[in-house]
């Protein structure tokens, strides 16, 4: 029976992959709310910062930078995370239309050095803004590809952070990395810097899916890396999957989540491809070289990835990532999908605090230019009306194992619940607790849900 597959999506950062949830474009672009611009996520691994739809009013920022006093208010009361985002990669892999260079594009405007010079500057601004900011309880460095610095600059990424804002005693400090461009030196630095967890992107074992996607590792490098990091001392270490590529076959993807297990990480984030305009891979698909990823079969593999990472002991607890233990689910991300705050530094970074959300110019040297002259590089921001926030803790929190409490819906979100649960979408069990939680067919078509019951 053909799905109607609207659940995990591999959906693009504006800085990289670590921002905002998994909310996809179809849903932005049919939602209640008014002024939607669909925008690309910060960076992550997938499980990674907030809402990629901008629900409030937008406005361009054309002089300083100020939050209001309200919004400042709130601050310490949520979780409060920082994002990094380095702009910086060897090579364009032909999905990928994150905000993010090789160094041909940039030619002599930019530099590793240079961008750090800007960070530090942004990082200073940050604090001065928000005036007496908690400690960060988690920092998550994306991209890009933030291992092109080395362990010695992701170190002096780590100091920025610290000098500026200081680090809780139990922060999660997580660093995305290619597997190509690491080592167990580089490692062991990170862990002596104080990083405590690592994300991979490994996206498969096939070869001729690699291909496709233009990723130059090697195929058995990421679970090597893995492995590396794990003998390192980093107890948490993920792996990042990409399903529903053009030529992949059931068994290639068999293979690849067999190997993800034998790597023995405590975290994977699985995410289905999208095709998004302007890359190569999209001008591939319209040329007809290739075909569309297939709805069916990215059901499909969606099911077969759930059932043998939840076979082998890890649980979903966001719709595309999966975890060994509660501790070892990606502390930042959770930040994004509840609601906390962030402030999101580098070229095309998002941040919000308070119901306040904005995001910086995305080139890096324009973005230099702007820190240069003393101020803050954001390009526009918006103020979300309680309306807003709403839709967005609706379509974050539904997302999340532990799903989201029915009395946050209005009459009418509740009376779509109950209908969900006799269509099999959300547990019954749940809803009699009080709590709207997907079952294996709602998270398959998680978008559609969340469409129902705010509508």
């Amino acid at each position: 029976m053909p799905h109607a597959f609207l659940g995990p999506s591999y959906v693009a950062l504006t800085g990289g992959r670590s921002a905002y949830g998994e909310v996809s474009a179809r849903l932005c672009a049919d939602s209640p709310a008014s002024a939607i611009a669909w925008m690309p996520r910060n960076s992550g691994e997938g499980d990674g910062p907030g809402p990629r739809c901008h629900t409030g009013g937008v406005s361009v920022t054309t002089s300083p930078f100020v939050l209001p006093p309200a919004a400042l208010s709130e601050l310490g009361a949520r979780p409060f995370g920082v994002y990094v985002h380095v702009p910086f990669c060897a090579t364009r892999c032909g999905y990928c239309d994150f905000n993010t260079y090789t160094a041909g594009e940039l030619g002599t405007a930019v530099s590793p050095a240079s961008w750090l010079d800007g960070l530090r500057r942004e990082l200073d601004l940050a604090a001065t803004t928000l005036g007496a900011p908690p400690p960060a309880d988690t920092v998550f460095v994306g991209g890009g590809t933030p291992s092109l610095l080395g362990a010695d600059g992701l170190a002096r990424v780590l100091d920025a952070v610290r000098d500026a804002f200081g680090l809780a005693a139990d922060v999660e400090v997580t660093t995305e990395s290619n597997p190509e461009s690491t080592s167990p030196e580089f490692f062991s630095g990170l862990r002596e810097a104080g990083y405590t967890r690592v994300s991979l992107g490994m996206q498969s074992t096939a070869p001729h899916v690699l291909r496709v996607l233009d990723r130059v590792h090697t195929p058995g490098r990421p679970t090597q890396a893995a492995a590396e990091a794990r003998e390192a001392g980093f107890e948490h270490v993920n792996l990042d999957l990409i399903y529903g590529t053009p030529g992949e076959r059931t068994a290639d993807l068999r293979a690849s989540v067999e190997a993800v297990l034998e790597a023995g990480v405590d975290h994977v984030s699985a995410y289905a491809l999208i095709v998004e305009e302007g890359t190569a891979l999209a001008r591939r698909v319209r040329k007809g070289e290739i075909p569309a990823p297939d709805d069916d079969v990215l059901a499909a593999d969606y099911e077969l990835i759930d059932s043998m990472l939840t076979d082998a002991g890890l649980r979903w607890y966001e719709v595309s990532n999966w975890a060994a233990s509660p501790s070892a689910r990606c502390r930042h991300n959770l930040g994004y999908w509840l609601g906390g705050d962030w402030w999101g530094a580098g070229p095309g970074a998002h941040s919000h605090v308070g119901g306040v959300r904005w995001w910086n110019v995305k080139h890096p040297a324009r973005y230099a230019s702007v820190l240069a002259d003393g101020k803050l590089p954001v390009a526009g921001h918006e103020e979300l009306t309680d309306a807003d926030r709403h839709l967005e803790r609706v379509m974050l929190e539904l997302r999340l194992a532990d799903g989201l409490p029915l009395d946050a819906l209005d009459d009418a979100g509740v009376r779509e619940a109950k209908q969900a649960v006799d269509d099999g979408l959300l547990d019954r069990g749940a809803a009699a607790e009080g709590r709207a939680v997907l079952t294996d067919r709602g998270r398959l078509l998680a978008d559609a849900v969340v469409r129902r019951l705010v509508t």
